[in-house]
Parts: structure tokens; sequence; C-alpha cells
């Protein structure tokens, strides 16, 4: 039997605004477009990449999503004063068409033991406005992910992990710290002592063959290898969703998550 080979390839993707980025795209760059994260990864290819196949799709929120929370920012002025209207939770963010933002999307079962190196560039948090941007990210294991506090006031970043190492680093402004995650984990909470209502998620991935959906639900797990994949979709609070799926030689197949309104 012939043992197929893969490579990581790092390739940078700038981080950008949660606010005009459409998806992370899986084995590639994303666009210039909304939600979560621009994650840098490396981009698998392997023997016999020219047959790459891709499985696409849409998260989707069937019927009302839970009213978000606002969130008062009282306790500390220089958090409120940026903020000249009001703030709300972003736990679950959904369009009039359900198209559902903040949804990771990866490959749980199916690459055996291929194994990938780490990209050496850092993914991004930054802290602005007493948030964290983006809400949800992904990220490779042993990948660089660096903090900035982009705020007139101190915060702290501090993961608090299932299956890593926690960790907790006060952040004066204008500071910036970075760490990393060593084993695959989905998904980390984080959270900041100073100011309990900003909240996160950080992903952690062995494997390249992930996405977080943004405004337009949508995602894209490229470069694959043909073959039968479990594919997992994750949400904070609506709970996660599995479909297998088998892709051929070029085939792009299209699959869509369904969760349901609490």
């Amino acid at each position: 039997m012939q043992t197929t080979k893969l490579i990581s390839v790092p390739v940078l993707v700038f981080v950008i605004c949660v606010f005009t980025q459409q998806f992370v795209k899986a084995g590639g760059p994303p666009p210039n477009s909304v939600s979560s994260t621009a994650s840098v990864k490396g981009v698998a290819t392997f023997e016999g990449a020219d047959s790459a196949a891709s499985v696409k799709g849409i998260a989707r929120l069937e019927g009302t999503a839970p009213k978000p929370k606002a969130i008062s920012m009282a306790a500390d002025p220089n958090c409120a004063k940026q903020h000249p209207s009001p703030v709300f939770s972003q736990e679950v963010i959904a369009d009039s068409k359900g198209e559902l933002e903040n949804v990771i999307v990866f490959v749980s079962e199916g690459l055996g033991d291929r194994t990938f190196d780490p990209p050496s560039q850092p993914i991004v948090i930054n802290q602005k406005g007493c948030m964290y941007e983006p809400h949800v990210l992904a990220i490779r294991a042993n990948q660089p992910l660096q903090v900035v506090n982009d705020d007139p006031t101190s915060h702290n970043i501090h993961p608090t992990p299932a299956n890593n190492r926690e960790w907790n680093k006060a952040e004066p402004p204008g500071s910036r710290v970075e760490d990393s995650f060593s084993r695959e984990e989905i998904a980390i909470p984080v959270k900041c002592n100073v100011h309990p209502w900003m909240r996160g998620y950080v992903a952690v991935f062995k494997h390249p063959y992930f996405a977080v959906t943004g405004k337009n639900g949508s995602f894209d797990l490229s470069n694959l290898p043909p073959g039968t994949y479990t594919i997992k979709a994750w949400h904070e609070k609506l709970g996660t969703s599995t479909q297998t799926v088998t892709i051929a030689a070029n085939e792009t197949k299209q699959i869509n998550f369904v969760f349901k309104g609490m």
C-alpha cells in the first residue's frame, strides 16, 4: 500500500476586522471578509494534490435566536466611554436568514496518522473596546497566540483549558503577550479577570482542516485528500453537530449544519 505523505507550508493570513470577514477557509487564506478569525495555518499538500477535494457549506440556526444580553461596562469608565451605543453579548449571532456566526467546523476523523507541522506565524486576539476580537478563533497546536491590548485600561488574558496548560497574564495598556497550546482542544474558554463580561473561545487543532463561520455562516474545508471524513460543527451555546462525508478526487461536496434555537 502506498503511503500518502503530507507536508505543511506556512501561509500568512492577516487578522482582519471581525466585522468585515466572511469566514476562515481551511487549507488556504481567507477572503477579505466578517467573523471570527483570520487563522494563520499551514496549507496541507500531498502526493497527488491535484486530486484534492473540498467540503463546503453553511451553518444555520433554525428557530428563534435567544435575545442577546446587554453588557454593562460601568465598572470601568475607560471601557464604557468607547461605546456610545449599547453593547451586547456575542453568544449567538445569526442574520435574518438564520446564517450562524462563530461556528467552528472541522475534520474530527479520517486523516489517519498524517501529521502536520504548525505554522510559525502567530494568530492575534485584540482586546479592543474591552471585548475580544475575534470572539471565537481557531489555531494550530504549538502555533503562537499573540494577545494585544489596544485599550487604555489594563486587562489580563486567562484561558481555562481542560486539556492544556492554564495561563493567566496581565496586560497594561498598549502591551502584548504571546503563548501557545500544545494539545488539541475544542474549545478553550478565555476570560479577563479584570472585566468579567469579556469572554471568548480558542479552538486548538493538530491539523489545518478547520474553519470558523462569519456573518454568512459559510465554511470551506479545502485541499482534503479524497476519503471519508467525520465533520463536526461546534457552537459555544448550541452544541455540536456531526456528519460523515465521502469525497472523491477533485470533488467539492456541499453539506449544511442546522442548529436548533434555544
